[in-house]
């Protein structure tokens, strides 16, 4: 379990000085949710992965993985880039192979892994490919495989899909899904997109605008496995515009719906 309590997070400027881009935020993720945060840019949301991964301290509050606080980089976390960030010098293979490298274990006994992780996601003819022959949206899915190829409990995604065109972002987001759906790791994944949101999470988390804080939590009772289709259902639709509310107006929304109703309050950290 993830806890963010009372979590502020201040970054120096040369230019402005001070500029506090969360401020005492509280929020908690179970193990095997899928969390997505949603809001436009600057509330925020990148700054809550990289709290969580240890790559940043809070400026005040603490972060907690199943009651111990984060003092830096750790290992069960496997991070997912708005781009793939993927060596241009190195096969496809080789780059989901660098965490294992970076690690310090032992690559050979993690190559077959690597392969398994390929296939799923379609590239199992590419492993030997340099990244410059693949799409934008293969190499998105070698950043994926790159990230899960360490087994992580915790994945932590910043918009990995923001750069591709709208039928290759659902295809991956399904993806994302079917693999999800095999392991349950831990989830969270940072998107401007409402529909995406919806489509992927078991609940999203709304930010107000910076300083980030959290707006509101909609819980998504969809059923699962999810598919593109359940766009046009009245449920996907009502919580859609829930979020769309907070977004635009903050608090809480003016009618509860049955999508929005209970099961969010007890882990948003306002209790």
């Amino acid at each position: 379990m993830i806890e963010l309590r009372s979590v502020s997070m201040t970054y120096r400027t040369r230019k402005k000085g001070s500029v506090t881009a969360l401020a005492d935020l509280n929020l908690t993720v179970e193990a095997g949710e899928f969390v997505a945060l949603v809001r436009p840019s600057g509330c925020g949301k990148s700054t809550i992965l990289k709290l969580v991964s240890g790559l940043l301290a809070p400026t005040s509050g603490e972060v907690q993985i199943d009651g111990r606080a984060v003092r830096g980089p750790r290992r069960e976390m496997g991070f997912v880039f708005q781009t793939p960030v993927l060596l241009p010098w190195r096969t496809v293979r080789d780059n989901v192979l660098l965490p294992i490298e970076m690690l310090g274990l032992p690559v050979k006994a993690h190559a077959a892994r690597a392969d398994e992780l390929l296939a799923k996601v379609g590239l199992g003819d590419f492993k030997k490919a340099q990244p410059w022959e693949l799409s934008g949206g293969m190499q998105q899915r070698v950043g994926i495989c790159r990230a899960l190829v360490h087994d992580p409990d915790v994945l932590l995604m910043d918009e990995p899909f923001a750069a591709l065109d709208a039928m290759t972002r659902e295809a991956l987001g399904i993806e994302l899904l079917r693999i999800w759906e095999e392991r349950r790791k831990m989830v969270l994944f940072v998107t401007h997109s409402i529909p995406e949101a919806v489509l992927l999470a078991d609940r999203v988390v709304v930010m107000s605008p910076r300083p980030g804080r959290i707006a509101g939590v909609v819980p998504i009772d969809l059923p699962r496995p999810r598919h593109i289709e359940q766009e046009y259902d009245e449920g996907f639709k009502s919580a859609a515009l829930t979020i769309r509310h907070l977004i635009e107006h903050g608090g809480p929304t003016l009618t509860p719906t049955p999508m929005a109703a209970g099961s969010g309050e007890a882990r948003d950290g306002r209790r």
